[in-house]
């Protein structure tokens, strides 16, 4: 994946392309990201956790940053051993949620050395470029 910036408005997908977004244990995808993961990318509705069609959810509604770190963890591994498929990943956790890139950047400084993964571009200018 040659430029590894996340499109802020992401209408269509490359057949090999993952909507990463920010989601609630639940999987009821009724704003932001998640609406457009449902509605575009086939998404479940109630499914909070994971690969679902063209989409994965990292649930970030359930508590405080520390609850979300697992949930990311588990996407960078996922997307370390799925390098068949590009993964761009939204500003999780930073719309409904209600958190800051500043909060939420550095949960995936995992995903940093992954050529696989395109992160926002406020995420990047967090890591220093």
């Amino acid at each position: 994946m040659q430029n590894r910036i996340t499109n802020p408005r992401i209408t269509h997908l490359a057949k090999n392309e993952i909507f990463v977004f920010g989601s609630n244990l639940g999987g009821m995808h009724g704003g932001g990201a998640a609406a457009v993961a449902m509605e575009l990318f086939g998404a479940v509705w109630g499914q909070g956790v994971g690969l679902q069609g063209q989409s994965y959810a990292i649930p970030t509604m359930q508590g405080g940053v520390e609850t979300i770190k697992p949930y990311v963890d588990e996407f960078v591994d996922f997307a370390a051993s799925h390098t068949e498929y590009d993964f761009l990943v939204t500003r999780v956790g930073c719309g409904i949620a209600g958190f800051t890139d500043a909060e939420i950047a550095p949960l995936f400084e995992g995903c940093r050395s992954l050529e696989n993964v395109a992160l926002p571009q406020e995420w990047w200018e967090i890591f220093g470029g």
